[in-house]
C-alpha cells in the first residue's frame, strides 16, 4: 500500500501571536483591594470607541462607576473602574462577573459564553426590539405633543409597544417601537410606513416654528427603520446613545443660556449653599503633551459617565487619558482629548461648542425623560 503523507499543522498555530505577546484583551475583577467596591481592570489593544463600549457594558448592568482611571496611549488601553451594584455593594454574582469578562472581551460581537448569555438574557429580556418597527422622531417640543402623536398612531392602527423620549431646550427626540394593531406584528409595508411618516411629520410641524433663540426651527423629522435587527437590539444604552445623537443633530445645546459661563473651580471649594453647586465645564490646553483637558463638575447621578463619554465620542474626539471620582454627591471628571484627526481644540468657538454639548448631555437626561410602554 502506498503511504500518503500530509503536512502537519499545529492546531494552536492561530493562537501563536497571543502566546507570544499575550491576549488581545484581559479583563479581571478584583474584590480584595477595596472594602466597598469592585475593581474592573481592562487591558486591551486600543481602538476608536472602545472606552464607550466598555462603559456601555457596565452601564447596561446598572452598575455605578464611582471612580475610574483611563490611559490609552501607545495603542494600548488600560482602565480601572471602581463599580458598585444597584444596592451599593460589591459585585459578587458569578454570572454577572462572567458576563462582564465575556462582553468586554468580545466587544466586536456578542458574548460567547453560555452562562454569560443566560445572564444577559435575564437582564435584557424586556428590551428585545427585534419584533417591532422602530420610529425616530425629532422636532420642537410643545405641550400635548405626545398625546397628538399617540392619537395619530392610533388612527393609523398602530400600537405603541415602547417609547423613549428626551426633551431639552424645547427640542424633542423620540425612539418608539410600534406594531400593527390587529396582528401585533412589525410593520414592513413601504407604503404604510411612508403614510405613518407623513402623518407624524404633519403633527410635528404643527408646532410654532420658532426656536428658543428666536430663529425659525426646521428640525422636524420622522424616520422609520422597519423590521429592526440592528442598532437598537438588546440594550437600553443603544437607545440612549441614539437619543444623544438625535438631540445633538437638532442642536439642543443652542438653547438659551440662563446661567453664567462655566469657569474652573477647585473640586472641593464648593460654597456651603446647595444652590451654588452648579454644573461647570471648562477646557484648558495641555501643551507639553499635546492634549486639550476637559474638566467638569456636576451633581453625581447614574449613567453620568456614559453621557459624557458618549457625547465626546459622537463629536469625534478621542479620549487618551481620564480620571473621574465622586465626593459628597458630586462628580468630578477630567478628560485629555484630541480630535480624531490628531488636532487639539484650538479656537474659542470649538471649545465653546464642546462645553455647550457636554452641558446639554448632562442636563437633557435630568430635565424631562418620558418612558411609555404598551399604549393603544
Amino acid at each position: 500500500m502506498k503511504k500518503v503523507c500530509w503536512p502537519y499543522f499545529d492546531p494552536d498555530f492561530h493562537n501563536l501571536p497571543e502566546r507570544i505577546y499575550g491576549p488581545v484583551c484581559r479583563v479581571s475583577l478584583d474584590n480584595e483591594t477595596s472594602e466597598d467596591c469592585t475593581l474592573v481592570k481592562v487591558d486591551s489593544v486600543n481602538k476608536q470607541g472602545l472606552l464607550l463600549e466598555v462603559i456601555q457594558v457596565l452601564t447596561d448592568m446598572n452598575l455605578t462607576i464611582t471612580k475610574c482611571f483611563i490611559s490609552s496611549d501607545a495603542e494600548w488601553f488600560m482602565d480601572v473602574f471602581h463599580v458598585k451594584d444597584e444596592n451599593g455593594n460589591k459585585l459578587t454574582d458569578q454570572n454577572a462577573i462572567n458576563y462582564i469578562q465575556q462582553a468586554i472581551g468580545t466587544t466586536t460581537g456578542p458574548p460567547d459564553s453560555t452562562r454569560a448569555n443566560a445572564y444577559a438574557n435575564n437582564i435584557f429580556e424586556s428590551e428585545n426590539h427585534s419584533e417591532h418597527t422602530t420610529i425616530e422622531m425629532t422636532g420642537t417640543d410643545r405641550p400635548g405633543l405626545f398625546s397628538e402623536i399617540s392619537a395619530a398612531l392610533a388612527d393609523l392602527q398602530c400600537n405603541i409597544v415602547e417609547a423613549h423620549a428626551w426633551t431639552h431646550n424645547a427640542r424633542l427626540a423620540c425612539v418608539a417601537q410600534i406594531s400593527d394593531q390587529s396582528t401585533d406584528a412589525p410593520i414592513d409595508d413601504p407604503r404604510r410606513l411612508a403614510t405613518i411618516e407623513d402623518h407624524l411629520i404633519t403633527v410635528l410641524r404643527a408646532t410654532t416654528a420658532v426656536s428658543p433663540c428666536g430663529k425659525e426651527a426646521n428640525n422636524q423629522e420622522v424616520k422609520t427603520t422597519g423590521f429592526l435587527g440592528g442598532d437598537y437590539q438588546g440594550t437600553m444604552t443603544n437607545v440612549e446613545r441614539r437619543l444623544h445623537q438625535l438631540m445633538l443633530s437638532i442642536r439642543d445645546f443652542d438653547g438659551p443660556n440662563l446661567r453664567p459661563a462655566s469657569s474652573p473651580r477647585t473640586p472641593f471649594a464648593w460654597d456651603a449653599e446647595e444652590e451654588c453647586r452648579k454644573t461647570a465645564v471648562w477646557i484648558e490646553s495641555c501643551k507639553e503633551k499635546g492634549y486639550s483637558m476637559v474638566s467638569l463638575e456636576c451633581k453625581d447621578r447614574p449613567r453620568l459617565m456614559f453621557d459624557t463619554v458618549c457625547t465626546l465620542t459622537d463629536m469625534q474626539y478621542v479620549i487618551f487619558h481620564a480620571s473621574t471620582h465622586c465626593h459628597e454627591g458630586y462628580a468630578f471628571q477630567e478628560y485629555f482629548i484630541r480630535h480624531v484627526d490628531g488636532d487639539v481644540l484650538c479656537t474659542e468657538s470649538e471649545k465653546e461648542r464642546v462645553i455647550k454639548c457636554l452641558e446639554a448631555a448632562i442636563e437633557r437626561r435630568v430635565c424631562e425623560v418620558t418612558y411609555l410602554a404598551r399604549l393603544y
